[in-house]
């Protein structure tokens, strides 16, 4: 909701930040009055007026494009000066995603997001919660000779996330963990007896990092989820495949930290059952 102002105060606020957007921008009262069509006059009747007149839409816009701030800004109707075009390139960004383990991007937010809630919905099963085995199975296509280099160096910031003062929260869906323990769908290749090690190290994780690391399982049926992180009240971050889209406008985070959370609520299985479904689970493994 805007709110109400006196047009003495609102036409005294865009004289002064016109002013200061000029100031700010180096321009003169003749360039800006070159830039936008204008008279010269014009401009320093804008500056000087007392009244509560405030210039027509077109000039306010104009002025606005020149000196590269909002007109909504100038108008006192926003305290975020920046243009629109400006504060969505500030808030969405969109960067490439290599097939690796864990590249300098993903790194780099886990440490800026150090000490927050991270929730994560991952594309399989978490990268950071996989066996070497695993990880080996998983990446050696992609990374070819550079696979064990690879692997080694992605371990050390595995161990680090592990080891991190952040709380985790990982929803994945129910078809995941079964198609996984099966052998059947993206893991019908998979040795049964690296599967079998990847559902101990779960548990024994589990057993060590709960509460402080919580896993539920949610029915794909009723709720869909694409990848997604969340990096507590900092930025979320979708994988597209080849590309990340991170979002950190405030907005956009609160919705999507619903949507996880209403993940959360509607899961078939709560973390506190976690272990118990993968023992279940591990029976099924041949």
């Amino acid at each position: 909701m805007i709110e109400k102002m006196d047009k003495r105060v609102r036409a005294a606020q865009f004289r002064a930040r016109l002013a200061d957007a000029m100031a700010q921008t180096g321009t003169t009262q003749s360039e800006l009055s070159r830039r936008i069509g204008v008279d010269r006059s014009t401009i320093s009747q804008l500056l000087a007026d007392e009244g509560a007149r405030l210039p027509n839409a077109h000039v306010v816009g104009a002025c606005a494009s020149v000196l590269g701030v909002s007109a909504d800004w100038l108008l006192s109707l926003s305290d975020r000066r920046e243009s629109a075009a400006e504060l969505m390139a500030g808030s969405l960004s969109l960067t490439e995603a290599p097939r690796a383990l864990v590249d300098e991007k993903i790194f780099d937010w886990h440490k800026e997001a150090a000490g927050y809630k991270i929730r994560h919905v991952p594309a399989s099963l978490p990268d950071m919660l996989k066996t070497r085995a695993l990880i080996e199975w998983e990446y050696k296509p992609h990374l070819g000779r550079t696979a064990d280099q690879a692997i080694g160096a992605s371990e050390d910031r595995l161990q680090w996330m592990r080891g991190s003062a952040s709380d985790y929260e990982i929803c994945i869906p129910i078809y995941e963990l079964y198609c996984f323990a099966q052998g059947i769908g993206y893991y019908h290749d998979l040795d049964a007896g690296v599967r079998r090690e990847q559902i101990d190290f779960l548990l024994d994780l589990c057993d060590q990092l709960y509460p402080r690391l919580r896993i539920y399982l949610f029915d794909a049926k009723r709720l869909y989820s694409a990848p997604i992180t969340i990096f507590g009240p900092l930025l979320c971050v979708f994988y597209a495949g080849g590309h990340y889209m991170a979002f950190r406008d405030s907005d956009r985070i609160a919705t999507f930290t619903g949507h996880f959370d209403m993940l959360v609520r509607e899961a078939d299985l709560s973390a506190r059952h976690f272990p118990k479904h993968l023992k279940r689970l591990r029976d099924f493994v041949r």
